[in-house]
């Protein structure tokens, strides 16, 4: 091919650094009181800084999730195909600690320096939004300490183990957010989906919902309305009856802010009885969002 021209005043592509090389983040990780984490975090920023981490985060966005309502059979799966480039973003987050690994760690300064591996894992936006969302449920389901209990230990493993199976099967979780209805939006108190008691204690979710973030996800906290008021329930993501998913998708509707995730539009019905439904109680004792 014949050259045209000679390609000046470009930007050469910004790789081979460390991304941690920041001096006022290190300064404020030793401030803190993470200064044990200095090592983890300059190895996740040179890894970041890589060409190979930055094709990851390339394809990530270029390439988005499928939907696959049915397999060949004709079975409903709802599962979310997603590229392996994404699948090697979040097993990188994971096992570097980036979602909810500091709740399980007791040294002074684990919440900054998981902090501070978020800002310099910043190869691709989406996969932060189920790694940030997985970070935030804990607290959360520690209003439940019964679910505290089963997931937590799951939720701050190092294991990343993708795929939509029952939970309680696998290595390690990953959780999403099921909040927005279409005639609600930001306002929550509008929702209409509803939560009815059992004889079990478990609960049964009937509704839509417009927004479900990272619909892959293995544990969804999820609001509808309880006897008791507006309430926040944990639904998993597959359940222990091969039969039965907790919601249908119907569409996947695109975000660009966090595309390599997308939002999925749902309805949902909790599986029968015996389910892993329970109430997540993460707002207040009474379960009552405020107003």
């Amino acid at each position: 091919m014949t050259t045209t021209h000679e390609v000046l005043n470009q930007a050469p592509p910004l790789e081979g650094h460390d991304t941690a090389h920041d001096p006022a983040l290190l300064a404020g990780v030793e401030r803190e009181g993470a200064g044990w984490a200095l090592d983890e975090i300059h190895e996740l920023g040179r890894l970041a800084g890589t060409p190979e981490a930055r094709e990851w985060g390339r394809l990530a966005e270029r390439v988005p999730p499928r939907l696959h309502t049915h397999d060949r059979y004709g079975h409903r799966v709802d599962e979310v195909e997603y590229v392996p480039a994404y699948h090697r973003l979040m097993e990188t987050a994971v096992t570097h600690g980036v979602h909810a690994a500091p709740w399980a760690d007791e040294r002074p300064g684990a919440h900054v320096a998981r902090a501070a591996k978020f800002m310099v894992w910043s190869v691709d936006a989406g996969h932060g939004c189920p790694v940030s969302m997985t970070y935030a449920a804990v607290p959360a389901l520690r209003h439940a300490p019964e679910l505290a209990a089963r997931f937590e230990p799951l939720l701050t493993s190092r294991e990343y183990d993708p795929g939509l199976r029952d939970p309680a099967t696998k290595q390690g979780l990953v959780a999403g957010m099921s909040m927005t209805e279409k005639q609600g939006g930001s306002d929550v108190r509008a929702n209409t989906t509803t939560a009815t008691p059992r004889p079990d204690g478990t609960y049964e979710v009937v509704g839509h919902k417009w927004f479900t973030s990272a619909p892959m996800s293995d544990l969804f906290l999820t609001l509808a309305q309880a006897p008791g008021g507006l309430s926040c329930f944990a639904l998993p993501g597959s359940c222990p009856a091969a039969s039965a998913t907790p919601s249908a998708s119907c569409a996947s509707r695109t975000s660009w802010a966090t595309s390599p995730t997308r939002r999925a539009r749902s309805s949902t019905t909790t599986p029968p009885a015996g389910s892993l439904a329970r109430r997540a109680r993460a707002c207040a004792p009474s379960s009552r969002w405020s107003t």
